[in-house]
């Protein structure tokens, strides 16, 4: 029975225990490509389809519609049209989910770690095998936290370290906001969490207001930026849709939030009701309201993009990628990349491209990080 590949449920983001299977995408019989979307899951922050992570013929759909499993439960079965179904039949029986802890998790590092840094207590998270060069920082935008690279960061990780934060005043990072809470103030912060963690060389992952951030690192720092992938990346054009982050500070209840949300996903049922309460619960958090405020107020103005540092980097390999669909930031502004930058345009995607279109957005990542360690 070597031949029998098992398809399971996967783990999306650090906490993840546990899927609902929606609907299957495709027929028994049909032949598996990897990154085919097989079923569409659902878990506690969103929606989102499995994609093969290997070829080969699907012979049975184990997991049903509705069905509440666990990280690596066998969600089908792929195998060749010369292995018999009893064999199919067996292997399913036998199938024994991995408890928690065993095989490759055994030695995992806690979800969550906490540093201090300026008297800011910081959530981050860190995983991946630190030997293997400079970890890769991933930096999200504004409202968002670390968990905004659910579907990032244990693919990056399988090839090299990776870093993800909380910034001062989102996640579970301390309610106050560095200085003026202008870019360079960000920036330093960040370089100096990077002290704090015993990291001095980074590749930088940013998304919207965090690629911003990233590419401020460069011009302060750049002897310890490795290279740039700017995911919908403030930065680089004048115009930001204030419409959407003015009404996301301002948005007090789930009636008023969820449209505001929508704007995020080319494909707006990807907002979950989980996704608005947990928003909702940080929005609610003792100083957020204000501090979004002048987070806000400092970067964004009136549809305007306060700073735009992009385009003053020099000597770091810059990589560039948007959602076609993006409704908060233009993907027209991929055009203003530096030269000899690598641009990637992603059709059917929104603001939140790293989540909507995952596989090709790691890969992307993993192709930049591979180059700079060349």
């Amino acid at each position: 029975m070597g031949a029998i590949t098992p398809i399971v449920m996967p783990k999306w983001g650090l906490s993840m225990s546990e899927g609902t299977v929606v609907s299957w995408l495709v027929e028994e019989g049909t032949e598996i490509t990897v990154g085919l979307p097989i079923l569409e899951v659902e878990t506690d922050k969103i929606a989102n389809a499995v994609e093969a992570p290997d070829p080969g013929l699907l012979r049975r759909r184990v997991a049903q519609a509705g069905e509440l499993l666990p990280v690596k439960a066998l969600l089908g079965v792929m195998a060749p049209a010369q292995v018999s179904d009893a064999d199919i039949d067996a292997y399913i029986a036998a199938y024994v989910v991995p408890a928690a802890g065993e095989g490759e998790d055994a030695d995992a590092a806690p979800a969550y770690l906490y540093a201090e840094v300026d008297d800011f207590r910081v959530r981050y998270a860190r995983r991946g095998d630190e030997h293997k060069g400079p970890p890769v920082l991933f930096l999200h935008g504004f409202g968002g936290d670390l968990d905004n690279w659910l579907f990032n960061l244990d693919a990056v990780a399988a090839a090299a370290p990776v870093v993800a934060l909380d910034l001062p005043a989102h996640g579970q990072s301390t309610v106050r906001l560095p200085g003026a809470a202008s870019l360079v103030d960000m920036a330093g912060f960040v370089l100096r969490f990077l002290d704090a963690i015993d990291v001095e060389r980074v590749s930088v992952v940013g998304h919207s207001m965090g690629g911003a951030i990233a590419a401020q690192m460069a011009l302060l720092a750049p002897q310890r930026v490795a290279s740039l992938v700017l995911v919908a990346s403030a930065g680089l054009g004048e115009e930001i849709n204030t419409g959407y982050t003015e009404g996301f500070v301002a948005a007090a209840s789930r009636r008023e939030l969820k449209p505001v949300l929508e704007q995020l996903f080319a494909d707006p049922s990807l907002v979950s009701r989980q996704m608005i309460d947990d928003m909702l619960k940080y929005k609610r958090l003792d100083g957020v309201g204000a501090c979004l405020s002048q987070l806000g107020g400092a970067l964004f103005v009136a549809g305007r993009q306060t700073s735009r540092p992009v385009a003053q980097v020099k000597g770091v390999p810059l990589t560039v990628i948007w959602g076609r669909q993006d409704r908060v930031i233009p993907a027209r502004h991929a055009e203003l990349a530096p030269a000899g930058a690598s641009v990637l345009i992603l059709e059917d995607a929104g603001h939140m491209v790293m989540m909507e279109k995952a596989a090709e957005v790691n890969a992307r990542i993993l192709a930049a990080v591979e180059k700079t360690a060349a």
